[in-house]
Order: C-alpha cells, then sequence, then structure tokens
C-alpha cells in the first residue's frame, strides 16, 4: 500500500509548513485551510484513523491533545478559542486514511458545524 501524504511529510518526503515536532506528534499548516489558522496535527506512528487504534496505543490520543494544546498556546488561541476535530470514515469528512486532529481558529466558528 503506498504510503498516505502524511506519512511522506513525517519522512520528509513531502514538504509541509511545520509548526511543531515531538517524539509523537508533528503539527503543520494545512494546505486548504477552512479558517485563518488550520494545523493538523498528526502521530508519527500511522494509524487509519480514529475508530481503528487498538486500546494498547490509547495514549496516542493524549499525545495529540496535548501537542494542540502547545499549538494553541503557541499560536495564542488560547484566550480567543479555538476548535479540534477529528473525522473519522467517509461519512464523517475523513479525506486522508491517517488518523488527524485538525486545530482551527482565527475567527468565529459557527455551531452546529456541516
Amino acid at each position: 500500500m503506498p504510503k498516505t501524504i502524511f506519512e511522506r511529510i513525517v519522512d520528509r518526503e513531502t514538504d509541509a509548513d511545520i509548526l511543531y515536532e515531538d517524539e509523537y506528534v508533528l503539527a503543520f499548516r494545512d494546505i486548504a485551510p477552512q479558517a485563518p489558522v488550520h494545523i493538523l496535527l498528526i502521530p508519527k506512528q500511522h494509524h487509519a484513523r480514529h475508530a481503528t487504534v487498538p486500546p494498547e496505543n490509547h495514549s496516542v490520543f493524549s499525545h495529540l491533545l496535548a501537542a494542540a494544546q502547545k499549538v494553541a498556546r503557541q499560536l495564542k488561541l488560547e484566550q480567543s478559542g479555538y476548535r479540534l476535530v477529528i473525522n473519522n470514515g467517509p461519512d464523517g469528512g475523513e479525506t486522508v486514511p491517517h488518523l488527524h486532529l485538525h486545530l482551527l481558529g482565527g475567527r468565529h466558528l459557527a455551531w452546529p458545524p456541516g
């Protein structure tokens, strides 16, 4: 199976505007932003989607959320607010089969979404 675009970014085979990286997570700007701030946070270890992460790897979720908090602080979004979104499967809006978290901000975000 060919690598996803996110796997190629992790392996530095494809360029990305990287804002944060640690041992477990990589965060970069979305190339088709849906808000003034649209950051994607991905685990470096590949998981196709939220629903397929096995229980023994559930720490991936805490790593993603902790990294999102750091990036939001870095971008000074903690006062104005931001949204975190995980799409799971086709009906959930997933377009890349690699678990990822969207951090959206920089404007008022309406509710309900979609």
